[in-house]
C-alpha cells in the first residue's frame, strides 16, 4: 500500500514542484538546474560509492560485520538512482541520502526494527559430538534423461 502511494505522490510532487520553480525562475533556469544535481550527484555518488567499497573490503578483510557498509553501499546506489530520476523531491532525497549522518541515521532506525537471529563469520560449521566429517570427491553417475517427445524447434538440444 505505501509503494502505491509512493509512486502516486512523488510524480504529483515533483510535477508541482517544476510549476513552481519553472513560475519562479523561468523553464531553462529550471532544467540547468535538474541537469546540474543529476551531474553532481553522479559525482558524489561515484566517489562516495569507492569508499563505501573500501569499507566493505576492510571489514571482509579484518572479519568485521560487513552489515554497515553494504547498508550505505545500497543507500548511496538509491540515491544516484533518485539523482538521475528528473525532478527536485528526488534530488532532495538522493543528496540528504549522500550525507554520512543521515545515512548512519537511516541505518540505526532500521537496525532498531530488523531482529538477526544470528551472525557469523569465518567460523567452520558447527558439529555435534560423534559426527563425523568426509572430505572427498563425487562424479555425478545419474544417467541422463531421455526426451519422452521430439522437439518442437524452438529449443537446442
Amino acid at each position: 500500500m505505501w509503494l502505491l502511494l509512493a509512486f502516486i505522490a512523488v510524480p504529483m510532487i515533483e510535477i508541482a514542484l517544476f510549476i513552481q520553480v519553472g513560475g519562479l525562475i523561468g523553464v531553462w533556469w529550471t532544467l540547468l538546474i535538474v541537469l546540474m544535481t543529476a551531474i553532481a550527484g553522479s559525482y558524489l555518488v561515484r566517489a562516495q560509492g569507492l569508499r563505501e567499497l573500501g569499507n566493505l573490503q576492510q571489514s571482509f578483510s579484518e572479519l568485521r560485520d560487513p552489515t554497515e557498509p553494504l547498508a550505505n553501499g545500497a543507500m548511496i546506489l538509491f540515491a544516484g538512482a533518485l539523482l538521475l530520476t528528473p525532478g527536485f523531491f528526488t534530488d532532495v532525497v538522493g543528496l540528504s541520502l549522500l550525507v554520512p549522518r543521515v545515512r548512519r541515521a537511516a541505518f540505526l532506525w532500521a537496525r532498531s526494527r530488523i531482529k538477526v537471529q544470528s551472525f557469523s563469520m569465518g567460523q567452520q560449521p558447527r558439529t555435534e559430538p560423534g559426527d563425523r566429517v568426509v572430505d572427498a570427491e563425487f562424479k555425478d553417475v545419474t544417467p541422463d534423461k531421455k526426451p519422452t517427445h521430439p522437439t518442437s524447434g524452438w529449443t537446442q538440444h
